[in-house]
């Protein structure tokens, strides 16, 4: 990390946690920030789910909730990106304060409650941004919806022709009762709708689905049973969790999703044992806690494909980015490992 980075970082952290976000976002849409473009190599090129992606290492949805920073973004360093959610129709979200920084555990906790701009504009967006990376789009559900299942539909309909891939997220804390769609009835039954949606607008774009981090092993194997009979094309595992074990931060009895570094081991588990249960042929996006090239690899040896990140930026700053992704490089030589592909799952057994 640079010196005006550091300084950067100082800045924003004696801020409201939702201001320095805004704020960070503003900054990169000025275009004076140094960015170094897609990091690749033969090693890092990795296909997911028909995507090329010139690495495995992703934005988590969240950061940019209303696809507003494509193009700085596409150039930050990411294989991929993922933007949203986005609701069929706009909303504000949960009351303020809703973001808070646990410094001392290198954890965020949110419960923001999918406030976006609605899928009409991050659509608009989304059609304008220039070539490059694979850009995908978070889909949610409004908090007053009468059928949220259809929400999710009505969504892939208005963005999917203009992403390259979109996410089922039913596994957000913040939004009353949706985690109740991780239900196998209702799972299955919202799946449907949103396959039957995108074979009526013609799209061929792949369908990931996102899951909670707080599952039992029971729950995971319903969940795997329902999504090999989806035929959906991929899972990302895992959201943020209720758990709130171990912490020490004074904010650490708020409200809301728990992401960082606390989440790592307990994502991971989720993430192998999805692995173990779908096999080799369901790519999974590793997701919880990564802060570091170490910790990527671990997700990718424990089962995922690919990786995103989000909460270690606001500690590490954006170029945390491209250093994970030439760790990561750095790790499969050293392992005499040609490929990211030939790594996935090859530790899996130690999380079950």
């Amino acid at each position: 990390m640079s010196l005006a980075e550091r300084a950067g970082l100082a800045v924003l952290h004696r801020l409201d946690p939702e201001r320095a976000h805004d704020l960070s976002l503003k900054a990169l849409r000025t275009g004076l920030l140094p960015l170094p473009g897609p990091v690749t190599s033969p090693r890092l090129a990795t296909p997911l789910a028909g995507l090329a992606l010139p690495n495995p290492v992703g934005l988590a949805a969240g950061y940019d909730k209303n696809a507003a920073a494509l193009s700085p973004l596409m150039r930050a360093g990411f294989g991929f990106l993922e933007v949203g959610a986005a609701t069929p129709r706009p909303q504000p979200g949960n009351p303020y304060p809703r973001l808070f920084r646990l410094a001392a555990d290198r954890a965020v906790i949110n419960r923001f409650g999918f406030n976006n701009d609605g899928a009409d504009p991050i659509a608009a967006r989304l059609a304008a941004r220039p070539p490059g990376i694979p850009v995908g789009l978070n889909l949610g559900a409004n908090k007053d919806s009468a059928d949220r299942a259809a929400d999710f539909a009505s969504v892939l309909r208005k963005a999917g022709p203009v992403a390259d891939f979109v996410t089922v997220n039913v596994s957000s804390p913040n939004t009353e009762r949706l985690r109740d769609l991780q239900g196998a009835e209702a799972l299955a039954a919202l799946l449907a709708g949103v396959l039957a949606a995108r074979a009526e607008a013609g799209l061929a774009l792949p369908v990931f689905l996102k899951v909670a981090p707080d599952l039992s092993p029971g729950e995971i194997d319903e969940i795997a049973s329902v999504i090999r009979d989806a035929g959906i094309d991929g899972l990302i595992a895992t959201n943020t969790t209720l758990c709130r074990d171990g912490l020490s931060s004074p904010a650490a009895g708020e409200a809301g999703g728990l992401s960082g570094a606390p989440l790592f081991e307990r994502s991971t588990r989720v993430l192998a044992r999805f692995s173990a249960a779908l096999g080799p042929s369901m790519p999974i996006l590793g997701v919880g806690g990564i802060a570091s090239a170490e910790d990527a690899y671990a997700k990718i040896r424990a089962g995922a494909a690919a990786v995103q990140l989000y909460t270690a930026m606001v500690y590490e700053g954006l170029s945390l980015i491209p250093r994970i992704a030439h760790g990561l490089d750095a790790l499969l030589e050293r392992d005499g490992i040609a490929r990211v592909a030939d790594a996935v799952g090859r530790d899996r057994d130690r999380w079950l």
